[in-house]
């Protein structure tokens, strides 16, 4: 299994960190090592002192796959989630004026938060899902499926054209704005269509 994530994928999370909106998805990934699931707490890393969370839609490869064209790329995931791309923005901000890749800002362990994944057909609309982040009890993240640049289909067409996509896949489908840092003692909730999602305790 491996995570592929798609960076900018929401034009307000682009702006809000001053980067431009891309033509085409920005790609990055993460080792399976990075999972944390079943609300388990995350301990923050000793090498970041400025860990940000980026609340995003998951969604679940449910066959392999190698260019993949539009017409069938649906066929290609079955379930949706919720997750949380960890970043260390501090490590990131460092290799973006080095023109250096973001996998130590991003891939580290435990850095990619995923809920349970809830079969697609249970959604009347994939294409509208809202899904928001609270921090504390309040909320500091909301989006909506329908601002993706990019969605599940051509996300799906463009990753497969490079990657080889296979059974049990996760793609992270990017964040909107409102990311933030997280401290010692903060409570994470995710929520899709209303619904608790997940827990995460920062530790």
């Amino acid at each position: 299994m491996k995570i592929i994530a798609i960076g900018r994928n929401y034009i307000d999370h682009a702006k809000e960190l001053n980067n431009p909106v891309p033509e085409s998805p920005v790609i990055f990934m993460k080792p399976d090592t990075a999972v944390l699931k079943d609300n388990k707490d995350f301990y923050y890393p000793e090498f970041s002192s400025d860990v940000h969370y980026e609340c995003e839609i998951v969604f679940r490869i449910c066959n392999e796959g190698k260019h993949v064209s539009k017409k069938f790329a649906h066929k290609y995931y079955d379930a949706i989630g919720l997750g949380i791309d960890f970043t260390a923005r501090d490590i990131q901000a460092k290799h973006k004026e080095k023109g250096l890749p973001w996998e130590l800002a991003k891939a580290f362990d435990h850095s990619a938060v995923i809920s349970p994944l809830i079969p697609k057909a249970e959604f009347a609309d994939l294409a509208q899902l809202d899904f928001s982040l609270q921090k504390n009890g309040h909320t500091v993240q909301a989006g909506n499926t329908r601002d993706m640049l990019f969605d599940y289909d051509a996300l799906i067409v463009f990753i497969s054209q490079y990657i080889t996509l296979r059974k049990g896949d996760l793609i992270f489908t990017g964040t909107p704005a409102g990311v933030g840092p997280v401290a010692l003692g903060d409570k994470l909730e995710g929520f899709l269509q209303e619904k608790s999602m997940f827990t995460c305790n920062i530790k």
